[in-house]
């Protein structure tokens, strides 16, 4: 049974489990809560309300569950994790559905809202967790027995990468991984692994045996002369939807980077592309939709003025457009409004600065009030911005930023956004030494991702432009 099988199922179960849940919720109001308010038993009647709701609420629910992650990583859930995360869900969907349907209930008093309140919980939390942990021990068991396993390939073929495998070997009880080979990451010639394992290619196949196997998770096992190899590898992986976990040093043990759950009788670090927890990632991308729709559409008169002053005043497109790097070094196309004379760059790339007689009496007014960036809600809605997040830059300056500051290919991690911390701190950078320069705003901003530094960043480029501020 594939991934998506195994994530329908769960979401099977959780549909059941809304529809379960409120009738009897549904019930107990009826008999309980209007039979005490009446003063008469109320006869039981599936009217058009309870229809209604059974038709809308498991929408509702899988929504709540998509935002908190649940149907992220199925073959792998902890049941003390499931416990804590239905908990958590079924407490907050409960309360959003209290003030939305059942703040006008018949109700003696106060009482009586607990009482609804506390059963609707109890009820969603029963129906929606006993079916839950039924199915993730079952799959717990079939795992151990190995029955149900996922492929997984190792990256590295010397001693480290044979110990692990012999120690997987040695388990007595099954972890799931199905080892189907390795990936050499050097043209040595004498690997120790292929005796255990068979070789699959190099660092260079690494991304189309991926998806040829369907592999579901790849450890990487490098030798400590290896270690420069780990950034290469890391960027091997970006695009693949994959479990990444790598063998540590003695000081990411030391360093409490080890995380306590540890498989094959050796510790290994799991490598996550998330920053940020799951549900607030998808809040995040939420917000980003709903605001670059929402925005065009009421600028709509805005961005039609903006057009017919760029035709105007000056000749060729109105839209410039290019290409950009974004998340994880795939290249797009930035849209924004053109600023700057036609042939602007017909000698090459080349940066704007303060007074760049480049630029239109027209695209000084958009570029100071930031208004040609508006296009860029366009680049939003096709899922390669977000509204907050590192400015895209052209490869052809990365080519030069890493050659000074390598880590700049950390801001690669995210999408590129239409603000940033660096352009509130910084501003635009008129060489590549101003582009170091901002680098460490956007490389903080990394580090400490959350909705709340993405509302932050927002408030403050919005006070910015209407200061009148060059960012």
């Amino acid at each position: 049974m594939k991934l998506q099988q195994h994530r329908s199922l769960y979401i099977i179960v959780d549909v059941l489990a809304a529809i379960a849940s409120w009738t009897l919720f549904f019930i107990y109001r009826k008999k309980v809560i209007e039979s005490a308010f009446f003063g008469h038993e109320v006869p039981l009647q599936f009217n058009q309300r309870y229809f209604t709701a059974i038709i809308m609420l498991p929408v509702f629910w899988l929504i709540l569950h998509y935002l908190s992650g649940y149907y992220k990583e199925v073959m792998r859930k902890s049941r003390l994790q499931e416990l804590w995360q239905t908990f958590i869900t079924s407490l907050i969907g409960t309360i959003i559905l209290f003030y939305l349907l059942l703040l006008d209930d018949y109700v003696i008093g106060h009482q009586s809202y607990y009482q609804l309140s506390l059963s609707l919980f109890v009820f969603q939390f029963s129906c929606t967790y006993l079916p839950r942990v039924t199915l993730t021990s079952l799959k717990a068991n079939l795992i151990k027995r190995g029955i149900l396993s996922f492929n997984t390939l190792i990256v590295g073929s010397d001693e480290r990468a044979v110990d692990l495998t012999q120690n997987l070997k040695k388990q007595k009880s099954r972890t799931g991984n199905q080892l189907i080979g390795f990936i050499k990451i050097n043209g040595e010639q004498h690997m120790p692994l292929q005796n255990e394992l068979p070789l699959l290619g190099g660092l260079h196949d690494l991304e189309s045996r991926i998806t040829e196997h369907e592999v579901s998770e790849v450890i990487i096992a490098l030798e400590p002369s290896e270690h420069d190899k780990l950034v290469a590898i890391i960027n091997e992986l970006h695009g693949c939807s994959v479990t990444i976990k790598a063998i540590p040093s003695m000081y990411d043990i030391l360093s409490g980077k080890v995380k306590m759950t540890h498989i094959y009788n050796t510790p290994l670090i799991e490598l996550s592309h998330r920053l940020m927890p799951t549900w607030q990632l998808h809040t995040k991308q939420a917000i980003d939709y709903l605001s670059a729709l929402i925005a065009l559409l009421l600028l709509s008169p805005l961005l039609v003025f903006i057009a017919a002053g760029i035709k105007l005043t000056s000749k060729g497109p109105i839209i410039f457009a290019n290409e950009r790097i974004g998340k994880f070094g795939r290249p797009f196309t930035l849209y924004k409004f053109r600023s700057m004379y036609m042939d602007a760059e017909k000698d090459g790339p080349a940066l704007s600065t303060k007074n760049d007689s480049r630029i239109t009496s027209f695209g000084k007014f958009l570029r100071k009030t930031k208004l040609d960036e508006l296009p860029n809600f366009i680049n939003v809605l096709k899922g390669d911005m977000s509204l907050v997040g590192p400015r895209p830059e052209r490869q052809h300056y990365i080519d030069q930023i890493v050659q000074t500051a390598p880590h700049y290919l950390h801001l690669q991690k995210v999408k590129p956004g239409v603000t940033s911390w660096g352009q509130v701190k910084f501003g635009y950078a008129e060489n590549v030494e101003e582009m170091v320069e901002r680098l460490k705003y956007d490389l903080l901003y990394i580090e400490n991702m959350s909705l709340y530094i993405d509302f932050k960043i927002m408030i403050y480029t919005l006070i910015i432009i209407f200061r009148g501020r060059h960012i």
